[in-house]
């Protein structure tokens, strides 16, 4: 068997596959279908300083190849999160990793604060594709001075590792990674999820209640490749691609571009198993080309 281990920083991953955000609930509501320390990690959904009730419904449409979401980041709070969920997820025998969403940098670090304070969370995972209410509805991480403006402040009030992920919409997202590697990111992970829209042409409305909503799935991976190749090389601290990311072939692929570790997002609906799949897909495919650690073809192409 290959060796599977990766760093993300200081953050020690038992293999590269992780599960991404929004797609994994708590990982409690997986515990029937896979073993959940079998993987190397699990984002926990978005969490935010103050409940959310998210959008309204309808808030997903399926797509060729791929789903929108508007779900507009539904949680019960950090606290709720502290209180409740933290006691139930904290001996999981993975890296537990929370996923912060905000409306300000201040937001944010107060929300980061709060978790760093968890002595079995080692991570968290920004999402900076959120709206700044202080300058119009902008997403912070569609500007570099937008994305490093939260990871400053998070950095200044967050001590383990902390991974931030960027979004797609963007027009050079070398140039935001390089913005938060800059006020201490430990590690980049991409890609968010792409704007998009999909139209009921009988009732002539859009099939999502507030219009527009993010596309996830395999029609998002050859942008997702592109950009974790492209970022991969920009920047001197761990990539964590994701993006359409169903097979261990996709997975593989992803690392050759340069990421250090992998996020299965959508797959999930499709097969609640798939994370172990690819898991044991990418050492199968390590022992059949006889390498011995993972390691060996990370960045290669």
């Amino acid at each position: 068997m290959a060796d599977l281990n990766v760093k993300i920083g200081a953050l020690a991953l038992k293999n590269p596959v992780m599960t991404a955000s929004g797609t994994f609930g708590y990982g409690l509501e997986f515990a029937d279908f896979m073993p959940l320390d079998g993987i190397g990690g699990i984002i926990v959904k978005g969490t935010t300083l103050k409940p959310r009730e998210g959008n309204d419904y309808p808030r997903m449409a399926e797509t060729p190849s791929g789903m929108l979401n508007c779900v507009g980041l539904q949680n019960k709070g950090v606290d709720y999160f502290c209180e409740h969920i933290y006691p139930q997820i904290k001996d999981i025998d993975t890296n537990m990793i929370v996923n912060v969403s905000g409306s300000s940098p201040e937001d944010y670090a107060e929300c980061a604060a709060r978790i760093d304070a968890l002595d079995k969370i080692p991570a968290i995972e920004l999402n900076i594709s959120c709206p700044n209410v202080k300058d119009g509805g902008m997403a912070f991480g569609v500007t570099c001075a937008g994305a490093a403006s939260v990871v400053k402040a998070v950095r200044a009030r967050y001590h383990k590792t902390l991974i931030v992920k960027l979004s797609p919409n963007v027009t050079d997202i070398r140039e935001i990674a390089k913005a938060v590697e800059g006020e201490g990111a430990d590690s980049v992970s991409l890609i968010n999820t792409l704007m998009g829209m999909a139209i009921d042409i009988e009732r002539r409305k859009p099939l999502l209640s507030i219009n527009t909503g993010g596309l996830s799935g395999p029609a998002v991976k050859p942008v997702a490749l592109r950009m974790v190749w492209q970022v991969a090389k920009a920047v001197k601290i761990p990539v964590v691609g994701l993006g359409g990311i169903c097979t261990a072939e996709d997975a593989i692929a992803f690392m050759m571009a340069g990421a250090t570790a992998i996020e299965i997002g959508t797959a999930n609906f499709l097969d609640p198993a798939v994370s172990i799949k690819v898991r044991d897909g990418i050492n199968q495919w390590l022992d059949e080309h006889r390498i011995s650690s993972v390691q060996e073809i990370i960045g290669v192409v």
